[in-house]
C-alpha cells in the first residue's frame, strides 16, 4: 500500500510547482534622469518548503547600475499565509557585499502583502528592510496599488550612502490593468526620501535627498 499512499498524498498537496513574477518592471521619468527599475521573484517547490529567488535594481539611462541585488532563500511555512525565509543575498552594483538574510513574507490581516527581512553582511553590517503593497480593485481588471517600503540600519555605512537608523522610504500607487491576470501594464508615481544621515550622504555626493518618480511599467507572472 505504500506506492499507493505515496501517490494519494502527491496528488493532495505534495506536488511540486514553479512560479515567476515580475512584480515591477518600469521606466521611471525624474529630474536629473530618467531611470528603470526592476523587482522579480520566482520559487519552485511545495506548499511547505520552497526555493526562493528574488532580485532587484534600479539605475538612471547612460550610468552605472546604481543598485543590484540576487538573494536565493529556502522558505518554510511557519502559517497558512505566511512563510520563513533564510538564505543569502549578492549585491553586484557598487562595493560588492554578501549577506545571510532570515526574513518573512505572506499575506497579513486585510490582504497586505508583506516582505520584510534582516540582512547580515560579511562586514558585519546590519540592515532591513520592509516592503507592504494592497491591492484595491476599481472593477474586475482596473487595480489600484498602494505601496511602501522602508530600509534600516544598525550603523552608519558611509561606503554605500547609508546612514543609521531610517536609511529611506519610499511611497507609491500604481493603477494597473489586467489585460490578461498574467499580464497587467500600469503607471503610477513613487515618492522617495532619504532620512537623516542617508540624507547627508546624498548631499555630499552631489545627489538630492528626494525624487519624485512618474513610473510606467509592466506586471506579469507565470
Amino acid at each position: 500500500m505504500r506506492p499507493s499512499r505515496d501517490q494519494l498524498a502527491s496528488e493532495n498537496g505534495g506536488q511540486k510547482f514553479a512560479w515567476f513574477m515580475a512584480d515591477r518592471a518600469e521606466y521611471r521619468a525624474r529630474a536629473g534622469g530618467d531611470g528603470y527599475l526592476w523587482d522579480v521573484q520566482g520559487w519552485y517547490g511545495g506548499d511547505i518548503d520552497k526555493l526562493w529567488m528574488k532580485s532587484e535594481g534600479e539605475g538612471t539611462f547612460g550610468e552605472p547600475i546604481e543598485q543590484a541585488e540576487v538573494q536565493a532563500l529556502w522558505s518554510h511555512a511557519i502559517a497558512p499565509f505566511f512563510d520563513l525565509q533564510g538564505g543569502v543575498r549578492h549585491d553586484f552594483a557598487g562595493p560588492a557585499r554578501t549577506h545571510a538574510v532570515i526574513g518573512i513574507q505572506g499575506l497579513s490581516r486585510y490582504r497586505f502583502e508583506v516582505d520584510a527581512a534582516i540582512f547580515l553582511s560579511t562586514k558585519g553590517e546590519l540592515t532591513g528592510r520592509i516592503e507592504a503593497e494592497l491591492d484595491q480593485r476599481i472593477t474586475q481588471r482596473l487595480i489600484a496599488q498602494p505601496r511602501v517600503e522602508v530600509n534600516l540600519s544598525a550603523q552608519n555605512i558611509p561606503e554605500l550612502g547609508i546612514g543609521a537608523g531610517i536609511d529611506s522610504a519610499e511611497l507609491g500607487l500604481r493603477l494597473r490593468y489586467e489585460i490578461r491576470r498574467e499580464f497587467a501594464p500600469y503607471i503610477g508615481i513613487e515618492q522617495e526620501w532619504r532620512v537623516g544621515r542617508s540624507a547627508d550622504f546624498a548631499r555630499a555626493s552631489g545627489s538630492a535627498p528626494s525624487s519624485t518618480n512618474v513610473v510606467a511599467g509592466v506586471r506579469l507572472w507565470f
